[in-house]
Formats: structure tokens, C-alpha cells, sequence
């Protein structure tokens, strides 16, 4: 059986399910070792995997993001980006694809020397790279390692069409599609940043010597062997690189949402779904959480538009939401807020999660067949929207607009909908998952037709 060395950038977002699919590919009888920066080094032992410590960028998150140590400029970044969001959808997207080169192709050369250097160490038979870890790609291109690519969002990540460009949605939900005008500067924007950022990879590999060849476009670039998508594969999706398998997983989560909660969490969710009153889980993920004023407004038309109880992740934000003189009044049996959440074991007891669109709130939300009020701010969130209205899976309106009467519309609506359509992408879900792509995977190690 094959030695896998899993490559992860410093973010719990990516380093979990990445995680996951490495015990998933331990599980089918390789070696695999978790490389990611020393602060992971204890997710790696809960799944049982070996581990190497390997920073692959400069920014970091850790699991609360704002609360993270940042290096150099990026606490500065984030503070621009989270402003960003509070202007609409294409000012997000435009600031990310000004700071993309900075953060994510930051020190090419010495992440090469350092993978060059785990290669020589450990000496594994092949790599699973993140897809957004562009200097690790980058590397294995340039040493000709073997390797797969992960693609932790939505599969549109890797743009495969001449027209299309990371960080420009491929489809935008109804309520947040940009005016013509705004949407052609965000093109603009990212053809731009296309082209840095290919001019960038060709400087880089040009070094390399003539043996190497130079990509044709620098978003474009992934495994010639597999690519592995966390999403399921829906029939509308863009089509995926031409050449490698495409392997799509479906979900990324360590199974089924099921009993985990330990007995604090037992008895808040005993106390919040007594007589049996409905749950809402609200939770925008490690970043997100900083738009304390969506999380305000979301939980106060829980509170005041239904009978539903609910349970707030706000990070940092969690003395602001209490000192909310509307939320400090709620009864005590219909609300808690918390710094972070075991999200997805809380989703077996939720009847509906409000979530920023993250690729993982998704799939998870699958995995429990649990409708969904998306309220999408940045990245491929806006794609992901897109895709849970056009499954039936749920609703996406426009957070910067957000009054507690649209969103209380939305939540009555969500929690009395029958969830037949949920139930069945649910199936569609489970029958796919990290053993799936585990075994796919060890087909393509070894040669094997998948």
C-alpha cells in the first residue's frame, strides 16, 4: 500500500476534511501523514495519523480566525476583508482577488524547499495537496512529484472553461446577483488577477529549469492523475478538468451527525428543544463570525417571528450579541450563544441551520438532511448558494440586507417544509463520502482504472 503525505494550509476549515479523507485513506491500508502547520499536530493524532510540520502560508486560522496570531499584514487583511463584506458581494470578491497574491502564493521558493526537503525525509509514494495551497501545487509541478488535488470548496474553484476565472461565481443566487455593471468589474478583477498570478507560477517554474513546464494558467493547474471534489456531484455543475478523475465525495465529515454532544451539550439541547420545540443552529463559520449584525439580526427573528429555540456560534462576538438589549431578554430556554459549537453533531437535533454558504456548513447540512437559510458574503459562497436553491435544499437571501421580517418569512417557511428532497440528497450523500474517495483514490495510486 501506498505512503500519502496529506498537505494541508493552516486553516481548521481545510485541515478537518482533509484530515478526514486521510483516515479514510488509512483506513484502505496506507501510510498517511498529516503535513500542515505544528498548531494541527493534535488533529493529526486524534485520527491516527503520522505528522509533519509544514506552514504553507502566512495567514492562519486556527478556529476562531480573528482571534488567531496573524503574521505581518494579515491581521490588517482580514480587518479589510470583513469591512469588504459590509459593501456587498462584488467589493468581497474584488478585495479577495487584491489580496489573493500576497496570500497565497507568499514565499514560493522556500515552501519548494521545504517540500523538496519532506520528500527526501519521509519519502512517500504520493501527495494529497489542497488546491488552495498554489505554492505546494506549484511545487509539485515543478519536482515532479506525484500527487491529487482536494478541492475544499465548490468544485468551480478549478475553472476548466477559457472563460472562466477563480473568484468570479459561476452562478449567482436570486437575491444576491450583482447589477451588470458591478459584475463586469469583478470580471475585470479577476481576468486581471488571472494573469498575475499566472505570470507569477511561469517566473517560478522558469527557474526550474527547461524540463518544466510552464502552466498555461496558474488556477488551472491541479493533479494530471485526481482531482477529489468535497461536494457532491450535482448534475449542473461545471464540468471538471479534462484529464484527471474526477472523484466526487459528496461530503467530508467523520460520519453522520449523531450522538457526540457531551452531557453539557445534552442537557442545553434537552432544555432548548423541551415540549418539543424546534432548533435553529446560526453559525458562519471561523470568519464570519465577526458580522455580529447579521448574527444579531438572524437571532432576533428566531426569537421574535418563531417558536423556535436557537443556538448562535459568534466567535469573539459573543459579548456583543449578550449585551443585545432584545437578545439579553430572551427566555433562557430558547437561546445560547457561544464562542464555537460541535456543529455537526448539533445538526441531528436542528431543524434548520442558518450558515454563510461554507462549502462544510453544506455538506454537513446534507449529511443530516437539514434545511438551510444561506446568507452568502464571500468567495465561493455565492455558488454555493446557487446550488442549495437549485436543489430545493433551501433558501439564500442577501446578508447586508437582512431585516428580521425577511428572515423571519424565510425561517417559518424552512421549518414547516417537509424534507423528502433532503432525505433523498442526503442518500445520494452517504452513498459517496471519504471511504468512496479513499478506495478511488488508492485505484489511481496504483494505476488502476477508477
Amino acid at each position: 500500500m501506498p505512503r500519502v503525505v496529506v498537505i494541508s494550509p493552516p486553516f481548521r476549515s481545510h485541515a478537518v476534511p482533509l484530515s478526514v479523507l486521510g483516515a479514510a485513506l488509512s483506513d484502505a491500508g496506507a501510510e498517511v501523514a498529516l503535513a500542515c502547520a505544528p498548531a494541527f499536530a493534535d488533529l493529526a493524532e486524534r485520527r491516527g495519523l503520522g505528522f509533519a510540520p509544514l506552514t504553507v502560508t502566512r495567514n492562519a486560522n486556527h478556529g476562531i480566525a480573528e482571534r488567531t496570531a496573524q503574521a505581518g499584514d494579515e491581521a490588517e487583511r482580514l480587518r479589510e476583508f470583513l469591512e469588504a463584506t459590509r459593501e456587498g458581494a462584488v467589493q468581497a470578491l474584488i478585495t479577495q482577488a487584491r489580496h489573493r497574491r500576497a496570500d497565497m502564493l507568499a514565499d514560493p521558493d522556500r515552501i519548494l524547499a521545504e517540500v523538496r526537503a519532506l520528500d527526501a525525509r519521509v519519502r512517500p509514494d504520493w501527495y494529497l495537496v489542497d488546491q488552495l495551497s498554489y505554492p505546494v501545487t506549484l511545487a509539485m509541478h515543478c519536482l515532479g512529484l506525484p500527487y491529487a488535488t482536494f478541492c475544499p470548496g465548490h468544485p468551480s474553484y478549478i475553472p476548466a472553461a477559457p472563460d472562466a476565472f477563480f473568484g468570479l461565481p459561476y452562478a449567482w443566487p436570486g437575491k444576491v446577483t450583482p447589477e451588470p455593471h458591478a459584475l463586469a468589474r469583478l470580471r475585470t478583477a479577476t481576468e486581471v488577477n488571472d494573469r498575475a498570478f499566472t505570470a507569477a507560477f511561469r517566473d517560478v517554474a522558469g527557474r526550474y529549469g527547461s524540463e518544466v513546464p510552464l502552466p498555461q494558467r496558474a488556477f488551472t493547474l491541479c493533479s494530471p492523475h485526481a482531482v477529489v471534489f468535497n461536494y457532491p456531484g450535482l448534475p449542473w455543475l461545471p464540468a471538471a478538468p479534462a484529464g484527471p478523475a474526477a472523484i466526487y465525495t459528496g461530503h467530508c465529515t467523520s460520519g453522520p451527525a449523531a450522538s457526540g454532544l457531551d452531557d453539557v451539550w445534552q442537557a442545553e439541547v434537552a432544555r432548548l428543544t423541551a415540549g418539543g420545540r424546534p432548533l435553529v443552529l446560526v453559525a458562519f463559520g471561523t470568519f464570519l463570525s465577526a458580522r455580529d449584525d447579521v448574527l444579531r439580526t438572524v437571532t432576533r427573528a428566531v426569537l421574535e417571528r418563531t417558536q423556535a429555540s436557537v443556538i448562535v456560534a459568534a466567535g469573539d462576538r459573543v459579548g456583543e450579541l449578550r449585551r443585545d438589549p432584545a437578545l439579553a431578554a430572551a427566555p433562557p430556554g430558547r437561546l445560547v450563544v457561544a464562542e464555537s459549537v460541535p456543529q455537526q453533531d448539533l445538526l441531528a437535533h436542528a431543524s434548520l441551520m442558518v450558515h454563510h454558504g461554507g462549502n462544510n456548513s453544506f455538506t454537513e447540512c446534507l449529511t443530516a438532511a437539514v434545511p438551510m437559510l444561506v446568507l452568502p458574503f464571500s468567495s465561493d459562497q455565492f455558488a454555493i448558494a446557487h446550488d442549495v436553491e437549485r436543489a430545493g435544499l433551501g433558501i439564500c437571501l442577501d446578508p447586508n440586507t437582512l431585516g428580521v421580517d425577511a428572515a423571519g418569512v424565510a425561517l417559518r417557511s424552512l421549518l414547516a417544509c417537509t424534507r423528502g428532497t433532503h432525505e433523498t440528497r442526503r442518500s445520494e450523500v452517504l452513498a459517496a463520502g471519504p471511504r468512496y474517495a479513499a478506495e478511488r483514490l488508492i485505484r489511481v495510486m496504483r494505476g488502476a482504472p477508477v
